[in-house]
């Protein structure tokens, strides 16, 4: 009988019930909208960032990520390889070889990062095939060839077939260098990464550094981004080796996660700016109903009606308005998240974040980017409204009935 009589109250006064619902309606798909905007933009930035750099997940050897090694390694990395592919939930896993040198194209050095990776292995997990941008991709039976990133070859002046000459340590103390030729470019989307990154097949690199039968990281790219950690629980229980770390993303590339929590603030101070309007609003609509209707609540007091029951008439009717104005915001707020999935917004400029570029941003359609704005609009229009709603449960029936 209370939501009856509710129902009825809020559409005496269409005008004002209309200019609310429109008040809570737009707080609620600018909200949506936001929230989903921004899931969809970092979203797809992560798994972007995971799937072309670092993958999903990946295990080193104990302290190799706190201070990385030359000396530190994973052994017999094919037999770790078979148990991480052999574990239900992994696409796909790239070994890698990692240690720094000086290379020399002619009269130009550079300090570089030497990377060797199983082309094969790292185009599945990382698609890094897709990343040459001039010349030929490594292969299994490349020997003695390598790439550069874009920026390093650009400081170095080189070209493709010229010889590049590394000089680095072997993990056996002795010097290693050897004499390379130049097959391709890399760009990673990192002018960083790209200004210094040289890159041969695992054998070469094994063969290089004196490190036969060893690696220094391998990366694991699974089926779903957000089961990330359940994947890597069940990957230590099938390594079962102390001596090997597997972890997430987020703990590989701690800076890349922190920087990007914080940047994600913006979207819950937005929402916070966004329901403090539609409060002030509603709580703007309910106190000059209240006071235009004071003759009526006296007539209720007079009547019999008890201060409780006037106090929840009022705080029904506007939960009525935030119900009506959340399922006609979820309608507008679908569509609009729908289109921006599937189409994007086209940036005027493009920027790069964590080494990857971006020129497109896209919505995600999810649960919370709707349940979110519902409880907080409802929440705020009801906590506004129990000012009013007193005011009208404290009302003198006397007093109130000889208003005109």
């Amino acid at each position: 009988m209370m939501f009856k009589i509710a129902f009825r109250n809020i559409f005496r006064q269409k005008r004002r019930t209309v200019l609310t619902v429109l008040t809570m309606l737009g707080g609620f798909t600018l909200s949506s909208i936001s929230i989903a905007w921004s899931d969809g933009s970092y979203s797809r930035l992560i798994d972007m960032f995971t799937r072309n750099q670092l993958g999903h997940i990946q295990v080193h050897a104990q302290g190799y990520l706190d201070r990385p090694s030359l000396y530190n390694t994973v052994d017999n990395y094919m037999q770790v390889g078979d148990q991480i592919g052999s574990t239900p939930g992994v696409v796909a896993w790239a070994p890698r070889v990692l240690s720094a040198g000086l290379l020399s194209i002619g009269e130009k050095t550079a300090g570089v990062k030497v990377t060797g990776i199983d082309p094969e292995r790292e185009d599945a997990t990382t698609r890094f095939d897709l990343k040459i941008t001039g010349g030929e991709p490594l292969t299994p039976e490349s020997s003695k060839k390598c790439l550069l990133g874009e920026g390093l070859a650009k400081t170095l002046k080189a070209d493709l077939g010229d010889e590049a000459v590394i000089v680095s340590q072997g993990a056996d103390g002795s010097i290693a260098n050897d004499l390379y030729e130049v097959i391709g470019l890399v760009s990673t989307g990192d002018q960083m990464t790209d200004q210094r990154s040289f890159y041969l097949t695992l054998t070469d690199a094994q063969e290089l550094l004196v490190l036969e039968g060893r690696v220094h990281e391998i990366a694991v790219v699974g089926v779903d981004l957000d089961e990330v950690d359940q994947l890597a629980a069940d990957l230590k229980a099938s390594i079962n080796n102390s001596e090997l770390q597997v972890e997430t993303w987020r703990q590989v590339a701690r800076g890349f996660y922190k920087a990007m929590q914080a940047d994600r603030q913006g979207t819950w101070i937005m929402l916070f700016i966004i329901v403090l309007v539609v409060a002030v609003g509603v709580l703007n609509t309910v106190l000059m109903t209240v006071m235009e209707r004071r003759r009526e609540y006296g007539v209720l007091r007079a009547i019999g009606t008890a201060p409780g029951q006037v106090f929840r008439l009022v705080l029904a009717e506007v939960l009525v308005l935030g119900v009506i104005s959340c399922v006609l915001g979820t309608m507008a707020a679908f569509a609009i998240n729908y289109g921006l999935s599937s189409t994007g917004v086209k940036m005027l400029e493009s920027f790069t974040y964590g080494g990857v570029v971006f020129d497109t941003l896209y919505s995600e359609i999810n649960a919370h980017s709707y349940y979110i704005p519902g409880l907080c609009v409802i929440f705020s229009a009801m906590l506004v409204s129990l000012y009013p709603a007193a005011k009208a449960a404290r009302i003198a029936p006397a007093r109130a009935m000889r208003i005109h």
